[in-house]
């Protein structure tokens, strides 16, 4: 049993499908920590490990919803938009009646939460769930519950209906029962909205599911997948021309005004020289020569002169034009054209002619690719490894728009490190990385886990987060089995960047590597021009991946 003093992690996730829901959820299960999910679904049915195949009464693919079989009790229950979802990952009680106690609490966080809005709910005996009129002639379910409880961990949880299309339960037999009417809070004369519910609901579980912990809150942006238009700003303020990031930025609570000018002058710790003597000069010849792209020049990384001086480079795949278009990235963002069928064969040759023991290959994220630009990293890998064998190749890949069988194409290649970066703090997701989303990345990396991946990650401070904000973000990382983390100072490319809000000292920089040392992670690199791929081979030895010179 984790102690009291361990927090209860509250994460308001949004739109999330339900198989990153599930990656996440089994990833946490198997940490140490204490986390509350709340999610809301696209168009989902899911069968219990009792369930009948029978009470989905249509063919899910012809209403456009996907079908998951989990292994929590229960029948086939719907989710979807207006219906917000909890998942609490604890440490349980354990006993003779351990399950019932813990649907018990569920329960009754959601008869307080109700008791809120003014609507009376009950239990009705024989009936997990929460129930209208329970003891009426015509009780209706308003709040489905199923958990799985295993080694001492929950895991699954409750739905409770907000202002669902109510028309989707007819399409099921919810929960295996016929013969009574599902209803939501809409249905019932409430009028909420899913995050003013979470907001009711958080209170009601800190109380009941936390029993005495501190409370560690982070929320993405709801309105995401939802319609809402984006925070006009403050009254009377002129957004004509602003990059449409920024007013992002200020729906998240951070004004762009109040960011350093792009001219100020950078501290001391973050001036580089600029040395591109000889051995600089080198390896920026194997990259022309072999008609390479690296993220190295791509992304205006600051480490330039010291990786190439050493001989060392990030191989970028698939292009230069990136089909995303995040707040932060100097990466070009255009109209991506066709791949290089032989791209790999000269990344494997530029690998062999630098004398690489660890090699890193990253790449544009390719949305207009059916897999995502998987295939191309996986045949990068392949090359690598026959042309040099000794080498252990590092691969930092984009999301792949949460296609598992993409990123199964990439993990079937045996990369010896998997990177891929969560970049921000849970708030600063939709102003930072739009296309992206914080429960996808977690969900990627926990999948890429499962599958026996070192796993990596980085995040960027100076857009506005606040401390507890990165810590949160690095216990998440470390939930879902991060080996090795990163942690840099964001510096903006131009003015249509988001602008930098402050610049982390060192000292406060050293003082997140102790915290991630202390979380579990094996190596933790964290300083000012900290990258993803800076010392790359270095991070790798540290966790035993690679052997030492």
């Amino acid at each position: 049993m984790a102690p009291l003093g361990e927090p209860l992690r509250v994460r308001e996730l949004g739109r999330v499908r339900y198989a990153e829901a599930w990656d996440l959820q089994r990833a946490l299960h198997g940490a140490s920590g204490q986390w509350l999910l709340l999610v809301e679904h696209p168009h989902v049915f899911t069968l219990g490990v009792r369930a009948d195949p029978a009470h989905v009464l249509v063919d899910p693919d012809a209403v456009g919803a996907d079908l998951v079989r989990v292994d929590r009790g229960g029948d086939v229950t719907y989710h979807g938009p207006g219906q917000l979802v909890a998942y609490p990952i604890l440490d349980v009680p354990m006993g003779p009646q351990a399950v019932p106690r813990h649907v018990a609490a569920l329960e009754e966080v959601v008869i307080r939460t109700l008791a809120d809005l003014g609507l009376g709910a009950g239990r009705l005996p024989g009936y997990p769930g929460v129930w209208v009129e329970p003891e009426g002639p015509r009780p209706r379910k308003i709040c489905a519950i199923g958990v799985k409880v295993a080694r001492g961990r929950s895991m699954h949880g409750l739905a409770l209906n907000v202002d669902p299309d109510l028309a989707w339960f007819g399409r099921i037999v919810p929960c295996g029962i016929a013969d009574k009417p599902v209803t939501s809070l809409a249905a019932e004369g409430v009028e909420t909205s899913v995050p003013e519910v979470a907001e009711l609901l958080v209170a009601h579980a800190a109380r009941i599911l936390g029993r005495g912990r501190p409370l560690e809150r982070q929320a993405v942006d709801w309105a995401r997948g939802r319609g809402l238009a984006p925070d006009p700003g403050p009254a009377g303020a002129s957004l004509a021309g602003e990059p449409v990031a920024f007013r992002r930025l200020r729906r998240a609570g951070v004004e762009p005004a109040g960011g350093l000018p792009l001219a100020s002058r950078k501290p001391a710790w973050l001036r580089v020289p600029a040395r591109m003597g000889a051995p600089f000069q080198g390896t920026a010849g194997v990259v022309r020569e072999r008609r390479l792209v690296t993220v190295c020049e791509e992304a205006g990384c600051p480490n330039i002169f010291e990786c190439w001086a050493a001989g060392t480079a990030t191989f970028m795949i698939n292009g230069a034009q990136c089909t995303r278009s995040c707040g932060f990235c100097e990466v070009a963002t255009g109209r991506a054209g066709p791949l290089d069928p032989g791209e790999p064969e000269r990344v494997a040759d530029a690998v062999a002619a630098l004398g690489l023991g660890h090699a890193v290959v990253t790449a544009v994220a390719r949305d207009d690719l059916p897999d995502g630009g998987a295939g191309a990293f996986a045949a990068t890998v392949t090359a690598i490894r026959r042309r040099c064998p000794g080498t252990t190749v590092e691969v930092l890949v984009p999301d792949f728009q949460g296609d598992p069988e993409a990123l199964d194409a990439v993990l079937a290649a045996r990369p010896d490190v998997v990177n891929h970066n969560l970049e921000t703090v849970a708030r600063l997701q939709r102003a930072v990385r739009p296309q992206a989303g914080y429960a996808r990345s977690l969900a990627l990396l926990a999948r890429a886990k499962r599958a026996g991946s070192t796993t990596k990650s980085g995040v960027m401070v100076g857009l506005g987060e606040r401390l507890e904000e990165v810590l949160g973000a690095l216990a998440d990382l470390r939930g879902v089995g991060v080996d090795v983390v990163t942690v840099g100072q964001y510096l903006r490319p131009s003015a249509q960047h988001l602008p930098v809000q402050r610049f982390w000292t060192p000292e406060e920089f050293e003082a997140l590597a102790e915290a991630g040392r202390a979380m579990g992670f094996s190596y933790v690199q964290a300083s000012p021009l900290t990258r993803s791929s800076y010392h790359a081979r270095e991070a790798a030895q540290g966790v035993g991946t690679v052997r030492s010179a």
